[in-house]
């Protein structure tokens, strides 16, 4: 009983990691997916 671990940290830990994965992912979709929405808005804007 001399040494208890703490595990008080580790939630938040891994809500961070989670966190930092999707910002990852969306980064990435938007990096794909960025100059096919700008054509799209574009086309918009000329259509008006």
């Amino acid at each position: 009983m001399l040494y208890l671990p703490r595990e008080k940290g580790q939630g938040l830990v891994e809500y961070a990691l989670i966190l930092v994965l999707v910002a990852v992912v969306v980064i990435v979709i938007l990096a794909l997916l960025g100059p096919t929405i700008a054509n799209i808005f574009q086309d918009i804007v000329n259509a008006l």
